[in-house]
C-alpha cells in the first residue's frame, strides 16, 4: 500500500530490486523509517549464515535499509560461520549484527556477555505484532552474564516443518478431503489402508545422520500432546527423556511408523529408505502412498517438473481437537543479534520491524515470517503464501527440539534411538537409554 506522495529516497534506490511506490509493499514503512533515520557515512558490518544465492536474496532485501538510511552494509559469511563467530567475538572484533539459526550458541555468546540485549520495548514488540508472539519472545530470550533473562535474538526469516505433502489428484481420484483435525487424519490413515491402498511414504535415512526425520515426527507429537511448556522442559532436560509425556509422543509417532499397513514397504522399510527419495511414492501410478510429512524444503526432491499447487500440495499437520492445545507450528529459522552497540546497528533491529523489511524477502524466495503487518500478497508463489498462513494462524511455535539439545543427544542418541524404535524396540526402552546417555 501507499502513503501519500513518497519522499525522495538516495540515489541507490534506483538500484532497488522492486521500485519504490510499485508492487504490493508497504511503501509508506519504507518512506517513514527513512525520514526517522539518517546514518548518512556510516558503515554496518553483518555475518550471517548465508551463502550463493540465499546471500543474494540478503542483499536485495538490506538494500532498502541503505536506501533509506544512508548507511553502507558489509555483509559477510563462512562456510564455518559457527566457530568463526566464536572466534571474532572472543578476539574482540565482533560484527556489529551477527544472524544465526543456532539458539544453542547464542545462548553461549550471550552468557559471556558478548550480545547486547534488544529491550523490553522489542519484547513488548514481538509480542504485539507476531502471531504466536510470545512464543517468539521466548525463543529470542536467554539468560545474560547476571543470570537474568531478556529478549537478545530478533526472530527474522522462519522455517515451517508441521506440513504434510499429498497429490491433489489422487486424493481427488479417491474422494479423500485434507484433515482438519489430528483425529481426522488418523481415521483418513484407517480409510486408505480399508481401500486397500498405503496412507504414508516415511524414509529416516540420511548417511550419517539417520534417523533425523523421525526426531521432526516426535516433536510435532509432542507438541499435539503436551502443552508447550512440557516440551520446553523436555528440551531443557528439566523434565528426563523418559519421562512418560516424552514416551507418548514417541508411541504416536510409532502409530503411523510402526505399523506396516500404514507405511509403503512395510515398518522394516523405514530406517533403510533414504529421506530424499521417500516422497516419490506419491507420484507412482497407481500411488504407492499417499501422505508424507516433512518440512517445507521437500520439493526439492520431488519429480522434476512438479508443480506446487498443482501436482503436489500441503496442509497443516493438524493438532489433536479433543487435546485444547490450539495449532502449534515446529519449525526453525534464523535470530539476529546486536553484537556491536552503534547507532546503526540499533536502527537496523528497528527497520525489522517494518513491513518493508519482510515483504521484499518474501516477494522473492525462501522467506517465511509470522509478521502480521506484511502483506500475504507479497509471497512470490501461492505456497509460500500458505505457510505463511500457517505461521499467521499458530498459537504456538516451537523451534527444532533436536537442534537445541546437547549434540551427542540432538544429533547423535536421539537419531539412533529412533531407528532402533522402528526397528521394534519399546518406546521406553529407547528413551531410557537416550535418558542414560544424556551429558551430565
Amino acid at each position: 500500500m501507499l502513503g501519500a506522495a513518497l519522499a525522495p529516497l538516495p540515489a541507490a534506490a534506483q538500484d532497488l530490486l522492486f521500485p519504490p511506490g510499485e508492487g504490493d509493499f508497504n511503501w509508506q514503512s519504507h518512506e517513514d523509517f527513512a525520514a526517522a533515520h539518517d546514518l548518512s557515512g556510516q558503515s554496518l558490518t553483518i555475518f550471517g549464515p548465508w551463502r550463493g544465492e540465499d546471500q543474494v536474496l540478503f542483499e536485495a532485501v538490506y538494500a532498502y535499509f541503505e536506501a533509506a538510511t544512508g548507511a553502507t552494509i558489509r555483509y559477510s559469511s563462512s562456510e564455518n560461520y559457527e566457530q568463526q563467530i566464536v572466534i571474532d567475538t572472543a578476539a574482540g572484533s565482533p560484527p556489529d549484527i551477527a544472524i544465526l539459526p543456532q539458539p544453542g550458541l547464542i545462548a553461549e555468546l550471550v552468557r559471556k556477555g558478548q550480545v547486547a540485549p534488544l529491550g523490553e520495548d522489542t519484547s513488548a514488540w514481538l509480542e504485539e505484532n507476531y502471531a504466536a508472539g510470545e512464543s517468539w519472545v521466548g525463543l529470542g530470550s536467554f539468560a545474560g552474564p547476571d543470570g537474568a533473562s531478556a529478549l537478545y535474538g530478533f526472530p527474522y526469516k522462519i522455517d515451517v516443518k508441521s506440513l504434510v505433502w499429498y497429490v491433489p489428484e489422487n486424493f481427488e481420484d479417491a474422494g479423500y478431503e485434507v484433515p482438519g483435525t489430528l483425529e481426522d487424519l488418523k481415521a483418513l490413515t484407517e480409510r486408505i489402508v480399508e481401500d486397500g491402498g498405503t496412507p504414508w511414504c516415511i524414509g529416516l535415512g540420511s548417511g550419517g545422520a539417520t534417523g533425523w526425520p523421525a526426531t521432526d515426527w516426535v516433536e510435532d507429537m509432542m507438541l499435539r500432546v503436551q502443552p508447550p511448556e512440557v516440551y520446553d522442559q523436555w528440551v531443557s532436560h528439566e523434565i528426563p527423556f523418559n519421562d512418560p509425556r516424552v514416551v507418548e509422543a514417541i508411541e504416536e509417532f510409532g502409530w503411523f511408523a510402526r505399523n506396516d499397513a500404514f507405511v509403503a514397504g512395510g515398518s522394516a522399510a523405514v530406517a533403510s529408505t533414504d529421506f530424499r527419495d521417500s516422497p516419490k511414492g506419491l507420484f507412482s501410478s497407481p500411488p504407492q502412498c499417499y501422505l508424507h510429512h516433512q518440512a517445507s524444503f521437500i520439493p526439492s526432491f520431488f519429480p522434476e517438473g512438479t508443480e506446487l499447487g498443482v501436482d503436489a500440495d500441503f496442509f497443516y499437520f493438524p493438532s489433536y481437537a479433543g487435546r485444547d492445545l490450539g495449532n502449534p507450528v515446529l519449525g526453525a529459522g534464523t535470530l539476529v543479534m546486536i553484537t556491536r552497540e552503534t547507532e546503526a546497528s540499533r536502527a537496523f533491529i528497528e527497520w525489522l520491524k517494518t513491513p518493508i523489511a519482510h515483504e521484499v524477502w518474501m516477494a522473492q524466495s525462501s522467506f517465511l515470517t509470522p509478521f502480521k503487518g506484511a502483506s500475504l500478497d507479497s509471497y512470490a508463489s501461492e505456497a509460500a503464501r500458505k505457510q505463511g498462513e500457517i505461521l499467521l494462524d499458530s498459537t504456538t511455535f516451537r523451534f527444532d527440539a533436536s537442534d537445541l539439545m546437547p549434540g551427542a543427544v540432538g544429533a547423535g542418541s536421539f537419531w539412533t534411538g529412533m531407528v532402533d524404535y522402528v526397528g521394534g524396540r519399546s518406546a521406553q526402552a529407547v528413551a531410557d537409554a537416550i535418558e542414560a546417555g544424556w551429558p551430565k
